[in-house]
């Protein structure tokens, strides 16, 4: 996967968190609630997001990394775009009972508790911290992100891809913070929508590059490369 993808996926993934997360952005403390120290605070919030984003990559490029030395990446395509195909075809009803499981809710409400308090201190440092909190909450599109990251084949690609993604998503959730009030219950239910749409599009391209089938920038020809036999002189 290009890496500049990273960016396209986080940029139409915001969106879905105008309806997701919007509300906590625009809860947020923001000091002297002056427009400035908004945006600044809202910045912060956002790079915590990236450093948590970037993290994921890291760990799922390393897996990327060891999938491709072994030659699977190609079938780890495949079957992440294959996994996020079935997720979103997934019956709403189902998706529900998987947040109702005790792990689920425990890591939710760890998190809930750790908002609860950096609200409380009403600083604006820290929002920095509550953005890489924020950034470990269960999200779908993060997921697909992550499946992004793992077919990068490497680490710092990896890295890249995520850190790419977290900014992707950090416009529309400025202009969340700064003219939140003005998104309506229709607006957020229109864009909630569309995002099975591009995530079932997305799963489809990932399954598309896995199958090696030539395409340029859609599906293309993977080169594997063949060792080459040493020659021993007598």
């Amino acid at each position: 996967m290009d890496i500049w993808t990273g960016f396209v996926i986080g940029f139409l993934g915001s969106f879905h968190c105008v309806g997701m997360c919007g509300p906590i952005v625009i809860a947020l403390p923001t000091g002297n609630n002056s427009q400035l120290q908004i945006m600044i605070s809202r910045i912060l919030y956002n790079l915590g997001r990236v450093v948590t984003y970037s993290f994921f990559g890291l760990v799922f490029g390393l897996l990327g990394e060891r999938l491709s030395l072994i030659g699977l990446q190609q079938y780890a395509s495949i079957a992440l775009g294959a996994s996020i195909v079935i997720f979103v075809l997934i019956p709403k009803s189902v998706k529900a009972k998987t947040a109702q499981t005790p792990v689920y809710k425990f890591f939710a409400d760890s998190v809930k508790s750790a908002f609860f308090k950096l609200t409380k201190s009403g600083s604006s440092q820290s929002l920095f911290l509550f953005g890489i909190i924020n950034g470990f909450l269960p999200c779908g599109f993060v997921y697909v992100a992550i499946a992004g990251a793992v077919t990068t084949g490497g680490v710092l690609s990896g890295a890249a891809y995520m850190a790419l993604f977290g900014l992707g998503t950090t416009p529309i959730m400025l202009a969340t913070a700064m003219l939140g009030r003005f998104i309506n219950v229709e607006i957020k239910r229109r864009i909630n929508k569309l995002i099975p749409v591009l995530a079932l599009v997305l799963g489809i391209i990932f399954i598309l590059r896995g199958l090696n089938l030539g395409i340029p920038y859609l599906s293309p020809k993977l080169i594997s490369e063949t060792p080459q036999k040493e020659i021993i002189c007598h």
